[in-house]
C-alpha cells in the first residue's frame, strides 16, 4: 500500500540539527512541517541519567556503524550514533565545546563559506544557551539549551585539575568564553543533572503544535527529484511505502553518515561511484561523501588506590535514588568530568590537543572493561589532516555504507598524538594526582617515561577509538569539491538543502554537538528569515 502526503518542509533526521529546525521552522504555525526519524521515541529513563551513557552503546538507540578496516590498525572501529529523537544528543557525553575563533575564520577565509566566521556565529550559540552560571557576551541566558556545570565532580578528577595546573596550564572554568586554552571541568547539556537533548531543548516545546508533525521509525529511502529540483522523500514507517512532498524545501539533517548517503541513494554524487552500485547519476557532484574527518581518542588509563570507580564501584541503587530525588551523585557524572585544551606543537594560535577524561574507563567505547578501580585521560588531535569518505556498500537503502576515515593517512597526526600523549603522562606525574595512582592500566608497561616513539605508536594503533565527532561529508563552499553553498543549499539542486555536521569544511577543535545545533540555528534564518 502506498499513501502520500504533502508539507511546505520535510525535514530528515530528529537529530540535534532536526530538532533545531523542527521548532524554528514550525514556531510561528504558518509553515506545515513534517519531521522523520528513524528511530524511536527518547522515553528511555538511561538517556536522561548522565551515567548511563554506556548502556546506550549498542543499544536500539544506537546506529552501530563499523568502519572498514583501518590497515595500520588492523582491525575495525566502533562507531556510535544516535538512533532517536535528539539524535547523538541523547546518546553523547553531553560536553559543550563550541571550538574557538580559528576555526569558524577558517571556514569563511579558507573555503570561501561567507556568514561563517566566528563573529556571524556567536550570536546564535548565545541564542541557543540558556546557561546556570554564565551569561553575556559569550553565553546566553534564555535560549532553549540548557547547560551547566555538572552537578557532580568525582575527587579524583578535582586532584587531575589540580596536578595539571601543577604541570603549567592554567584553570579555565569556561571553554567556551574567550580562550580554550588550559584546565578544567567540562560544562554540560544537562538541567539540574539530567541529560538536555535537542529533542529536549526544542523539539519537546514544539510537538502540540498542529503544523508539525513528527514520525518515528520512518526510514527514508531517497530523495524525490524532477529534473534539477528536490520534491519530497520516500520513506516506510509501519510498513507502508508513504510518499512524502516539500512544497518549499527537503532539508537533509542526517548527519555525517546518512546526509551523503541519502543524496548518493537520489543519484546525487560521483557519476561513476553511483554506475558502480547500480544507481543511475541524475546530478554529478563529486564532493558527496568525500572529506570525511574525524577526531580520535586514544587513553591512558591508571590503577588507582581508592576504590572508587564512577561505574564499578558509585551506581548504587542508593546513589540512584538519590539521582531520582535530586539530580546529583555519582549518577550525574558525564565520565569525561575534566579536561584541557593545549598547545603541544606550537604550530598556530589556538589548541591542537584535547584532554578528556574522568574515574572510570573510557576505552574503545566500552568494549574494553577493566575489573578494578581506573582513571582515564584520552587525548584527541583537534584539527587531523586524515581525510576519509563515505560510500554506497550498494543500492539497498538498509545497507549501512561503507565509513573509511583513513585514521592514520598522514603521519604528521599520528606524532601529533604522541605529543599529547606525553604531555598527559607529564600531567599524572605531578601531585596531588600522582598521589592516588597504583601502576598502568593502558598502555601495559610499568614505567611510561620508558616508552619509546615505536611504543606510543603502537599503542595508538591498538587503542585509538573514535571521538564521537565524524564531520565533513557534505562540505559547505565554492569550490568543485564543496557539496553546499555558504547558505546550505546543494549545488546543483534546487529545494533542497543540507543541515548537520557533515557540511562543517574543517571539524572544529572539540566537541561537535553544540556546533551542529549553531549551524541549525544559523540555518533557519536563511531558511525562514521572515519567520
Amino acid at each position: 500500500m502506498r499513501s502520500t502526503e504533502s508539507f511546505d518542509y520535510i525535514i530528515v533526521g530528529g537529530g540535534s540539527a532536526g530538532c533545531v529546525l523542527a521548532d524554528r521552522l514550525s514556531h510561528d504555525g504558518s509553515a506545515r512541517v513534517l519531521l522523520l526519524e528513524a528511530g524511536g521515541s527518547d522515553s528511555d529513563e538511561a538517556i536522561r541519567i548522565p551515567a548511563a551513557l554506556g548502556m546506550l552503546f549498542k543499544s536500539e538507540v544506537d546506529w552501530n556503524y563499523r568502519t572498514v578496516a583501518q590497515p595500520e590498525a588492523g582491525r575495525t572501529f566502533y562507531w556510535p550514533r544516535g538512533k532517536t529523537l535528539g539524535g547523538s544528543s541523547s546518546t553523547n557525553v553531553m560536553i559543550y565545546i563550541r571550538g574557538n575563533r580559528y576555526d569558524y575564520d577558517g571556514w569563511r577565509d579558507r573555503f570561501h563559506a561567507v556568514g561563517w566566521g566566528y563573529d556571524d556565529v556567536l550570536p546564535y550559540f548565545v541564542k541557543s544557551e540558556t546557561h546556570r552560571r554564565l551569561g553575556p557576551p559569550y553565553h546566553g541566558k534564555d535560549g532553549p539549551l540548557h547547560v551547566e556545570d555538572r552537578a557532580y565532580t568525582h575527587g579524583l578528577s578535582h586532584a587531575w585539575l589540580a596536578s595539571a595546573q601543577q604541570w603549567g596550564l592554567e584553570y579555565n572554568d569556561d571553554f567556551a568564553g574567550r580562550s580554550p586554552l588550559g584546565a578544567g571541568p567540562f560544562q554540560v547539556t544537562c538541567h539540574d543533572g539530567r541529560r538536555w537533548s535537542a529533542a529536549d531543548a526544542y523539539l519537546r516545546p514544539a510537538l502540540s503544535r498542529p503544523n508539525l508533525a513528527t514520525r518515528t521509525r520512518a526510514f527514508v529511502t531517497r530523495i524525490l527529484l524532477a529534473g534539477s529540483r528536490a520534491t519530497g522523500v520516500s520513506y516506510v514507517v509501519n510498513g507502508e511505502e508513504v510518499t512524502a512532498y516539500a512544497d518549499a524545501e527537503v532539508l537533509l539533517c542526517a548527519g555525517t553518515v546518512s546526509s551523503p548517503q541519502f543524496l548518493l541513494l537520489s543519484g546525487i554524487g560521483p557519476p561513476d561511484e553511483l554506475r558502480e552500485v547500480g544507481i543511475e547519476p541524475r546530478v554529478p557532484l563529486a564532493g558527496v561523501g568525500r572529506n570525511l574527518q574525524d577526531q580520535l581518542l586514544v587513553p591512558l588509563v591508571w590503577e588507582t588506590r581508592e576504590a572508587g570507580d564512577v561505574v564499578l564501584d558509585l551506581l548504587t541503587p542508593a546513589n540512584l535514588a538519590r539521582w531520582r530525588t535530586s539530580g546529583d551523585g555519582p549518577f550525574a557524572s558525564n565520565y569525561g568530568e575534566v579536561g584541557a585544551f593545549l598547545s603541544v606543537a606550537d604550530s598556530g594560535p589556538g589548541p591542537d590537543i584535547q584532554l578528556t577524561g574522568g574515574p572510570t574507563a573510557l576505552i574503545l567505547s566500552g568494549e574494553e572493561v577493566p575489573r578494578r578501580s581506573v582513571f582515564t585521560m584520552n587525548a584527541t588531535v583537534l584539527n587531523p589532516s586524515a581525510r576519509g569518505s563515505i560510500r554506497l556498500a550498494s543500492a539497498d537503502p538498509r545497507k549501512h555504507p561503507l565509513i573509511d576515515p583513513r585514521y592514520f593517512d598522514d603521519p604528521a597526526d599520528l606524532r601529533l598524538m604522541v605529543k599529547g600523549l606525553r604531555a598527559a603522562v607529564g600531567i599524572a606525574r605531578c601531585p596531588p594526582f600522582a598521589d592516588h595512582l597504583t601502576r598502568p592500566y593502558l598502555p601495559h608497561s610499568a614505567d611510561l617515561d620508558h616508552l619509546d616513539q615505536a611504543d606510543w605508536e603502537h599503542h595508538v594503533h591498538r587503542w585509538s577509538a573514535t571521538c564521537y565527532h565524524p564531520v565533513g561529508t557534505c562540505p559547505m563552499g565554492e569550490d568543485e569539491e564543496s557539496v553546499v553553498n555558504p547558505a546550505l543549499q546543494v549545488h546543483g539542486v534546487d529545494c533542497l538543502r543540507v543541515v548537520d555536521a557533515s557540511v562543517m569544511p574543517t571539524v572544529t577543535s572539540g566537541n561537535t554537538n553544540a556546533p551542529t545545533m549553531m549551524i541549525a540555528e544559523r540555518a533557519a534564518d536563511h531558511i525562514r528569515p521572515e519567520a
